[in-house]
């Protein structure tokens, strides 16, 4: 079974500024469900499950691809974990919206979400996001989940799907170049507006709607090459 993730490093889904990546996301999608029509699931934990971020999700890939988008809630109402749990199975693309990372990482752990997520990505279901929907899959993620409540920038576990530590929004944060020297590779550093491709665990290249996306090797950058 071909497991996929496309991490996107930010960008704004409102006004379409990922749309060349979200095509690329939306073609996989179709690839998967053949003849029927593709499902995308929305999972808005990180933003508190943003009603607005999810119309912003339905109107580019209901709109622009013709994909039926669904959402999945786990802050807002207390929806019975099977009923969450069908809708997984229906979908063909999963994608996990950004916003606040160790919150969205906390409520899974405590919801059974996290292994169902990972149930389908083992099934072959596409998995992408942007921000905290990118960095999550990572071992270790450079965050500003902490800077968000008056902290600073952290490094803490992700979900360790994928070797190495990843930062979104590189374009904001060039200081990941030295943070990086600390942590083992590969390290990945992604800007607003584009994203890593991943098939089977394995960097496949990166896409662009305008940004760039590294591997940083003992602090030297190395722009990743576009499929």
């Amino acid at each position: 079974m071909t497991r996929t993730i496309v991490a996107i490093g930010g960008g704004e889904i409102k006004t379409k500024t990922t749309l060349q990546i979200d095509e690329y996301i939306a073609n996989l999608a179709k690839k998967r469900a053949g003849e029927k029509r593709a499902v995308a699931l929305f999972i808005g934990t990180a933003s508190h499950d943003s009603l607005p971020y999810f119309n912003s999700f339905r109107k580019t890939y209901t709109s622009n691809f013709d994909i039926k988008a669904d959402i999945a809630l786990l802050t807002k109402k207390d929806i019975p974990m099977e009923h969450i749990k069908e809708k997984i199975e229906k979908a063909d693309l999963i994608y996990i919206g950004g916003g606040d990372t160790l919150y969205m990482l906390e409520v899974w752990e405590k919801t059974g979400m996290k292994e169902l997520i990972l149930d389908a990505y083992n099934r072959g279901v596409i998995l992408s996001g942007l921000s905290a929907g990118a960095i999550c899959w990572f071992e270790k993620i450079y965050t500003d989940s902490e800077k968000i409540s008056g902290g600073e920038y952290v490094v803490r576990d992700g979900l360790g799907v994928l070797k190495g530590i990843m930062t979104p929004h590189f374009n904001l944060r060039e200081e990941f170049v030295e943070v990086s020297k600390n942590y083992q590779e590969p390290a990945y550093a992604v800007e607003d507006n584009s994203a890593l491709v991943f098939v089977n665990e394995e960097l496949q290249g990166s896409l662009t709607a305008g940004g760039k996306a590294y591997t940083i090797t003992n602090g030297i950058k190395k722009e990743v090459p576009e499929i």
